[in-house]
């Protein structure tokens, strides 16, 4: 049995989802493979699992009809204060604060959980009859020629496309089997992700501070609780994930402080090893990678989904485009196009993810010093401390058309 389609997406993720929303607007029909089963996507309770939007990622949410189904849910972010420090020693004289009252678009970004994301995206996706879902299925062999490709998966159905996106993550079987390579590096970090209830109001303050063994990053969900993202030396992550909730909270407490009095622990707690993954190519005939099939950078400035959406924008404005001016829109030539427009940026985003670990995550009392001061000038700087509030918000680059204002 053979599916005919313009576009297959292999990988049912947010990106997967956002890209096939995306695509329909261009008036291509879609068939998104999804490894998970159908019985997975059912609205799960509060786990903790929480997504920070920019801006610009909020505007295309609004334009591919998903973003009112969480609006009442999600977190505006109005601060971002940056600190370097040592756990149980409070943050250094020097740090760094953004407000959005220094733009003029709005809020920096939101904090949305993915218990309301992830249902968003299903039904959006569920009213569209150019979308096809196939949950709970996988592929098998993939084929790329001048005339199309075609994917077998193991329930023994063929699809048959124009193109294949791989959004199926940082070991994308999608690229693989494209022969497109992968470099990169791990960290020995490990992200512990969770949630946290608080007695005092956060205000919309996200906070990301720096200590030796990795960042922590506090960010504002809906109500009095935070989603914590914990990177921390692979050991001791380990170590804190092995504990129980309250020795937790014990190894917690000195790093996240009592400026919001005190927390408890709010759903489960996840980890998952922190690396640089970056594809040699973001193309091949008939095939375009998204996401972290393309690349997959730090989550300590919280853009790795941000960056992801910003491929889907400007991989459905070229596809767009290229189908209006009568082209074949999965021509490799205009695929190229989706490569150039992403590639400086996903590199400049991975090198600066990078950098920043590297300085920012060890004891050396020269960095350390250095860090004190460079966090004090760009306080200090009016225009440059805007210019690392638009980046934040995702205002920054060529933005694709679902993006701007």
């Amino acid at each position: 049995m053979a599916t005919e389609t313009h576009i297959a997406i292999v990988g049912g993720g947010l990106n997967g989802l956002a890209l096939a929303l995306a695509l329909v607007r261009e008036n291509l029909s879609v068939t998104v493979i999804d490894a998970q089963p159908a019985a997975r996507h059912a609205a799960p309770g509060f786990d903790g699992r929480a997504y920070a939007l920019a801006l610009a990622s909020q505007r295309l949410l609004r334009r591919i009809g998903v973003w009112e189904a969480v609006a009442d849910e999600a977190g505006p972010i109005l601060e971002i204060k940056v600190s370097d420090g040592r756990a149980g020693e409070g943050a250094a004289p020097f740090w760094l604060h953004f407000d959005h009252a220094e733009i003029e678009e709005g809020p920096m970004g939101y904090m949305v959980e993915d218990r309301h994301l992830r249902p968003a995206f299903l039904e959006a996706m569920a009213a569209e009859p150019r979308i096809a879902h196939r949950p709970g299925e996988t592929v098998v062999a993939q084929e790329s020629g001048a005339a199309g490709a075609m994917l077998e998966l193991a329930s023994g159905e063929r699809i048959e496309a124009d193109l294949v996106v791989g959004c199926d993550g940082r070991d994308s079987g999608t690229a693989r089997r494209a022969g497109i390579g992968r470099t990169g590096w791990g960290y020995d970090q490990t992200g512990i992700v969770c949630a946290v209830e608080h007695a005092l109001p956060h205000h919309g303050i996200a906070h990301q501070f720096f200590m030796p063994g990795g960042p922590l990053a506090i960010l504002p969900l809906k109500g009095n609780r935070s989603s914590i993202v914990w990177s921390e030396k692979t050991e001791r992550a380990a170590a804190l994930l092995a504990m129980d909730d309250a020795a937790f909270l014990d190894a917690l407490r000195p790093a996240f402080g009592s400026f919001l009095g005190e927390i408890g622990l709010a759903g489960q707690r996840f980890g998952y090893p922190l690396g640089l993954s970056l594809a040699e190519r973001f193309v091949a005939e008939r095939v375009a990678l998204v996401g972290d099939a393309a690349h997959g950078v730090h989550p300590l400035a919280g853009q790795g989904l941000n960056a992801g959406l910003r491929d889907v924008g400007a991989l459905a404005a070229v596809l767009g485009e290229a189908r209006q001016r009568g082209e074949d829109p999965a021509s490799l030539a205009v695929l190229r196009r989706y490569q150039q427009w992403r590639r400086f940026d996903t590199a400049t985003l991975a090198a600066a993810t990078d950098g920043f670990n590297r300085l920012f995550s060890n004891d050396n009392p020269l960095l350390r010093t250095l860090r004190h001061v460079g966090l004090g000038a760009v306080n200090a700087l009016p225009g440059l401390r805007r210019g690392f509030i638009r980046e934040a918000a995702g205002l920054t680059g060529e933005l694709p058309p679902l993006m701007r204002p």
